[in-house]
Formats: structure tokens, sequence, C-alpha cells
């Protein structure tokens, strides 16, 4: 969503209410929002409480409860004040209260929330204007919230396939440092009497135990360092996009982030075009909700294609992020003028590939963890009691 500010050359003939006070705060100059080329009235970035929270766990109920007074014939400010009323979370009973203000004051509900980017991003604010525009506001508010529900219930699945074993790699090394920070020197002072020589992996323990104890607070320091650092890095373009290229090259979790983009954009495209939405502005927003730099740009080199006339395929053809499926799908909805509804075969063939893929990966990877962790939690009291074995060999000689 793109924000510019300008100086008013008139007052806004549109009224504003007065923005609560307490968690919401303005900035002190006039925006203009300019979002798919539709010109906008003056108004203020308000900043939210909670915002996160409301896009990840209030935003697709609120677009479903919303839509189902609305096609009961309730008007739109008797289904906020409801909604208003009934919510418990008390930054989004704000947010519902502010917008109801706009929407009595005069503004369009896609006009009011553009009040809040953090919150409704220019993809939901646009199809909410579709929807107004169309005559179709109760049916493009459900399909927003099975859209938003569908997107989030997919990201759940991939977040929980790649955070088990990264879990598990962080349990395993806790507990192989605590090992070697406090048992491995009890076993080093009692094998210091025997005054024998040590088997070697026994030996690497210890002086691997030696200095973590020695340097582990320097060593956790410069991991600290490198972690603020990496993290600065990763928030520029240049790092977002080396980051995005890297996990796209991945094996297995490559093609997994692929097609989850993928199954994404179509389904956003989808929605954006059945409610009205030009091709070139549904291409920008698009892009930019992709969740991937690099398949953001091939968008975006795939939209000039299309200002230029020539067919989307066209301009998705050959890109390494775009797989070659969904390319061939796109040419045949385009022959028969169905590209919206092609986009929603598109998303459900991927979903159901990264569903399939997501039980594939957590079947194997299950297994696979387990013995990396008994491997090295094995291998750590192995090496602790080969001295003691040997020992005990040598006297039972």
């Amino acid at each position: 969503m793109s924000l510019f500010v300008q100086k008013p050359t008139q007052p806004t003939a549109r009224a504003t209410p007065a923005q609560p006070s307490g968690r919401f705060s303005a900035e002190k100059k006039p925006i203009s929002r300019k979002v798919g080329g539709h010109p906008s009235h003056w108004q203020n970035r308000v900043a939210v409480s909670g915002a996160r929270r409301i896009v990840n766990r209030e935003l697709a109920p609120f677009s479903r409860q919303l839509s189902a007074m609305l096609r009961a014939g309730m008007s739109l400010i008797v289904g906020l004040t409801t909604l208003e009323e009934q919510t418990t979370f008390a930054p989004f009973k704000k947010l519902l209260t502010s917008i109801r203000l706009h929407v009595e004051a005069g503004n369009t509900f896609s006009d009011s929330l553009a009040f809040y980017p953090q919150v409704f991003d220019a993809l939901y604010v646009n199809i909410v204007r579709a929807g107004e525009r169309s005559g179709e506001f109760a049916v493009t508010m459900r399909q927003l919230g099975d859209l938003l529900e569908s997107t989030a219930r997919l990201r759940r699945k991939v977040k929980a396939a790649m955070t088990y074993p990264i879990v598990v790699l962080c349990v395993a090394l806790i507990i192989a440092i605590g090992l070697i920070t406090f048992v491995v020197p009890v076993f080093g002072g009692m094998f210091a009497e025997f005054g024998a020589q040590l088997p070697g992996p026994t030996q690497f323990l210890l002086d691997t135990s030696a200095f973590f104890r020695k340097r582990g607070l320097w060593l956790i320091g410069a991991i600290g360092v490198a972690a603020f650092f990496f993290v600065r890095w990763k928030r520029t373009e240049t790092g977002t996009r080396r980051i995005d290229s890297i996990l796209l090259r991945l094996p297995v979790f490559g093609l997994l982030t692929q097609k989850t983009c993928i199954a994404r954009v179509s389904r956003i495209l989808a929605l954006m075009m059945k409610s009205g939405v030009p091709i070139l502005d549904a291409l920008s927003i698009v892009a930019r909700t992709s969740g991937n730099m690099i398949i953001s740009e091939a968008i975006f080199e795939a939209r000039a294609t299309v200002e230029q006339g020539s067919p989307l395929a066209q301009g998705l053809e050959g890109k390494a992020c775009i797989p070659t499926l969904m390319v061939r799908m796109l040419a045949a909805g385009e022959k028969t003028g169905q590209i919206d509804s092609m986009c929603v075969n598109i998303a459900d063939t991927y979903d159901d590939e990264v569903e399939t893929m997501i039980s594939a990966l957590t079947s194997l990877l299950e297994p696979l963890l387990m013995v990396f962790l008994g491997i090295l939690i094995g291998g750590i009291v192995i090496s602790l009691f080969l001295p003691i074995f040997k020992l005990a060999s040598i006297v039972g000689g």
C-alpha cells in the first residue's frame, strides 16, 4: 500500500470524525491514499494497538459475521454496533467504534477502513471497495472472510511443519550444552584421578566442556551480536530478497514455500477479479502480498507485460519461481475468459499439494529427529563411559 504526503490545495468536503484518544494516535500530516488508481479523500493514518492480533485472530470472524448481518437485512451501522458490543478484545472494540464513527460521518465503509492500514491493508480495502461498487457488498465480505481464514489455516500448517524440527533441534542443543557444561566436568575430575590416557572421543568432550566453561559467555555474546545484525540486515530490501531467494532454493522446504505463495497469490487474484478490481490493480496488490520478494518481482514483471497488452500467462512464462502448471492453467483460463475460476482451481490444487507435503514431511521428520537426538545425546553419554568400560576391562583382565 503506497502512502504519499502532500499539501492540500483546498479543504476536504467530507466530514471526518474526531479520532478516539488513548490507544489510537493519528499522524499530524494529512495523508492521501491512492491504491489501485482510486483517487482518495484526505485522511489521517491512525496507529492501532494490538494490530497484529486483530489481523491474525479477529479479522476473518469479523468479515464473516458482518456479512451474515448484512445478508439478514441489517444496516451497516447496526451491524458494526452489534459487533462492537459483542467484542471482548478492547483494542478491536475501540477500532470498531472509530470505524462506525467514520461511517456515521458520511464516509464509505472502504474509506473508513483505509484510515487503519495496520489492520486493513490494500488488499482488504480494495476488495471491500469493489464490493461496494458492484452492489454485492455482503457476498464480498463473506468471500473476504473465507479468504482470510483459508490463508491463515494454510499459514498455520506451514508454520507448524517448520516449527517442529526447530523446536526439537533447540531442545537437543540445550540438553547437549547442559551435559557438556555441568555433567562432563564431574566425570573429568574423576578421570583426572586415574592418570591414564583417555580415549579420543572422551578427550574431545572434555576439551569442548573446558572451552564452554571458559569462553561460553563470550560465545553467547558473539552469537547475540551476530543475531542482532542479521535481523537488521534481514529487514533491509537486500536482506529480504536474499533470504527469500535462498528459501526458494532449499530442498523440500523451498518447494513448500513456493507452493504456499502460489496458492495464496492465486486465491487473492481470483477474489479480486470476481469483485471487479481491474487486472492491473489486482496484480499490483497481489504482488505485494505474495509473501516472497522473488515471486513478487516476477508478478510485477508480468504486470508490465499485461499493461502492454500481452496475456498474463505469457508474462509469467519462463519465470523460475512460477510453476509451469500455473502458467498453463492461466493460459487456459484466459482463452475461455474464466481466469477467475481458473485461479480458484490453481489455489485449490496447490493448497492440496501443500497439505500433502506437510503430512509427508511431518511423518518423515519425526523419526529422523528422534534418531538425531539419540545419536547426539547417546554419543555424549557413551563418550563419558568409555574410560570406565576400558578400566573395567583392564581390571577384569
